[in-house]
Parts: structure tokens; C-alpha cells; sequence
């Protein structure tokens, strides 16, 4: 019985999504987005042998009409580019819709950029940390708001709380001075109060060090909203298959149809993919998400830095892609983009690129993101399930 790996790159978009003028960053639409081709045309072209000789480049120009510097092997793989029909450009809409169920509501967000939370949602906060107040209430990256209020909030053990344009409610806290595992609580019963209000994600963002040297650790825990229905991870969870979650993939999906985790940094995660690869049972299913283009890099616009990550992981897909055995199927997507030349610092509304190793060249045209999931469930023998039509 073979077996199926779907990997997600998170945010490495390919253009050319055709709402995309509905979707804004800093006020300006998204129209013309680009990560791939933008990174490539700002750095003079990309070296990526692996992933283009999956179908990348051809999968970009399918995509958004660019020929990038770099790109465009003639194809071993499958490749295509897929659209998504949910009204969001987040993690939980992308991965929910990859793994066959499109976001049937509209996010709740906190557009507000400063005094961004309500009155009753702090009040809630404080009850449940016990404190006397917040530092925050604002939109803000992580990292920075860390740096400014990490010294604060060490002599007040009032936990810090951010937000942006995503439908996200983030509290960042000192691993030692406040706590591991009161912050994870904390967040963990917030999290039904947001989530009725369809907010994503209520995210613990743990760090450490001291006033002038604050770093976030790899301890994050994203509480998600549930799916709405069924997703791939259930279809082959109920048909007595083994479900391995790599990456951020358990928090996304609430741990449904899932059976075990493994967390880390995206070097880490590389190596339980690995692992998998010579271990997973016959029939079962790898999801697994690769978070650092998107969380350190393109939320940071670093372009450089979003390049050697994807020559790092093109090269480490090389190393694993020969020891898939014979039957497997291997899909590497995307769940929305992150153009780090792009004004602004939100995701992107952008194509994604769909790479199949081991079921023989192909094109497979346009597509939809529920029509991943339908492949792997096809190619795994799972009953036909949700609006995807498989490509395989």
C-alpha cells in the first residue's frame, strides 16, 4: 500500500491570484504580488534545481505569466498552480482548504491599529492571568514589541498582547518570569472567547532573555479554531490510517483525525520528515508544515533571507525525495503567499505551486486547493469525499 507526504511551504506564493485586488497590505491591493517571482527578479534569479525540476518555474509562468532568472526545467513531476476560494489569506484558510474544506464564514479581525482589543476581551485576559492589567493592545510584530515591552512586562507580569491584519489574538510572555505553562493556559482558555467571535487563532508567543537581548524560543502553541467538517486528516484517520503531523499542522487542525506531532524549528522539522520518509506505515498520510519562510522572513521582508531558506530546504528535499519508496506520492504546495518586496508586512493573495514527486510528468493545469486534497485521498484509496476532484 503506498503512502502520501503533503508538505507545505509556508507562504511561497507564485502570483497571479485573481481576487487578488481584494485583498490589501498598508492600503494597497495585492494585485501583482509575487513571492517567487519578485524574489527572483530582486536577487537576479533563484537556484532551486530540485523544486524547478518538480515544475516550479513552469507552475510560475502557469501562474502569473513570469519567466524567472533561474527557473523553467523542463519537468520530472507533476505540476500545477492552485487558486483558493476562501475569503482569507491566512494559515487556517489555506491549510484548512488544501486538506479539502474552504472557510465557510468571514474572519472576525482587530483592524483598529492602536487600543486595537475591546474593553470586556482585556478584562477577560486579566481574570483569567490573574494581573492587573496588559501591555500592548496593538498591532505589532512579534519580535519588536518584545524588544520595546519585554523589560515592562518582566517588572509588572502583565502579559503583552498583539494582533495584525490576520485573524490572530497573540500574547507574548517571559518563559521564566511569568511562565511556560500559565501562559499555554492562559491562551488555552482564552481561546474559546475568541473563537466565538471567529477569530483564528489565539497564539502563545514564549520568550526569553533579558532587556536588550529578548529572543522568542521554539515553545509556540497556536489554539485554532476547529475545521468546520471533515478534512483530509479525518478522511484517512477513519479509514484506519496513520496520520503524522509535522510542523504547526496539529495546532491548524485542532489535532483532529491526527494521531502524533512532531514541533520544532523548520531544520528539525526537515528531519522528522526524514525520518518519516524511511518509518511511516503503509497507507499513511504526513502533513507537515514549513513555517520560516513565512514567520522569519517574509513578515520581515528579509528577501536574501527568504532565498538561502529555500535553497536550504531544496536541497534538503533533494536528500529525502531518493528514498521514497516506490508507490509513494509526495506533494509540495503552498497556503497563500508572503511577498517579502511587497509594501507592507501581511500575507500575500497569491497562486500557489502544487509539485508531485511519483506519479510521472505532467501537467496539471489550473486547479483548486480542495483538488489537493482529492489527489492524495485518491492516491491513498480513501473514499471520495468533499469538492475537490482529484488530478491524479
Amino acid at each position: 500500500m503506498s503512502r502520501a507526504f503533503l508538505v507545505v511551504m509556508d507562504s511561497v506564493g507564485i502570483g497571479g491570484a485573481p481576487d487578488a485586488a481584494q485583498f490589501f497590505n498598508a492600503g494597497q491591493p495585492d494585485t501583482g504580488a509575487n513571492t517567487i517571482g519578485h524574489i527572483a527578479a530582486d536577487l537576479g534569479g533563484l537556484s532551486l534545481p530540485v523544486l524547478d525540476g518538480l515544475g516550479l518555474g513552469a507552475a510560475l509562468t502557469l501562474a502569473s505569466g513570469v519567466q524567472a532568472a533561474g527557473l523553467g526545467a523542463l519537468p520530472t513531476g507533476a505540476w500545477g498552480a492552485a487558486t483558493e476560494v476562501s475569503n482569507g489569506k491566512d494559515t487556517p484558510s489555506g491549510h484548512w482548504e488544501l486538506a479539502g474544506v474552504p472557510v465557510p464564514w468571514n474572519w472576525g479581525y482587530f483592524p483598529v491599529k492602536t487600543q486595537s482589543f475591546p474593553a470586556d476581551l482585556l478584562r477577560t485576559v486579566m481574570d483569567i492571568a490573574g494581573v492587573g492589567g496588559v501591555l500592548g493592545n496593538c498591532h505589532a510584530s512579534g519580535t519588536d514589541i518584545i524588544s520595546l515591552l519585554g523589560q515592562e512586562h518582566q517588572k509588572t507580569g502583565w502579559p503583552i498582547c498583539y494582533t495584525s491584519i490576520d485573524s490572530v489574538f497573540q500574547i507574548a510572555a517571559h518563559e521564566d518570569s511569568f511562565g511556560l505553562d500559565r501562559l499555554l493556559d492562559l491562551c488555552k482558555r482564552l481561546a474559546p472567547t475568541l473563537h466565538d467571535r471567529k477569530i483564528g487563532r489565539v497564539i502563545a508567543r514564549p520568550f526569553v532573555g533579558a532587556p536588550g537581548d529578548y529572543h522568542r524560543t521554539a515553545n509556540r502553541k497556536d489554539f485554532a479554531i476547529a475545521p468546520p467538517a471533515p478534512t483530509l486528516c479525518d478522511w484517512a484517520h477513519q479509514a484506519g490510517r496513520r496520520v503524522h503531523a509535522v510542523g504547526k499542522i496539529g495546532d491548524i487542525f485542532s489535532m483532529q483525525g491526527i494521531d502524533d506531532v512532531a514541533k520544532g524549528r523548520d531544520v528539525d522539522l526537515m528531519g522528522h520528515l526524514s525520518d518519516l520518509v524511511d518509518a511511516a506505515e503503509d497507507g499513511s498520510l504526513t502533513f507537515a508544515n514549513f513555517v520560516e519562510f513565512d514567520s522569519e522572513y517574509g513578515h520581515r521582508r528579509d528577501v536574501a533571507g527568504y532565498a538561502r531558506h529555500l535553497q536550504w530546504f531544496d536541497a534538503a528535499i533533494g536528500q529525502i525525495i531518493p528514498r521514497l519508496r516506490p508507490g509513494d506520492l509526495l506533494v509540495i504546495t503552498a497556503d497563500h503567499g508572503n511577498d517579502p518586496t511587497w509594501i507592507g508586512t501581511d500575507h500575500t493573495r497569491e497562486r500557489v505551486p502544487v509539485l508531485m514527486h511519483g506519479v510521472g510528468p505532467r501537467a496539471l493545469g489550473h486547479m483548486g486547493f480542495v483538488d489537493v486534497a482529492a489527489s492524495v485521498a485518491a492516491h491513498l484509496g480513501l473514499p471520495a469525499q468533499g469538492t475537490g476532484v482529484s488530478r491524479l
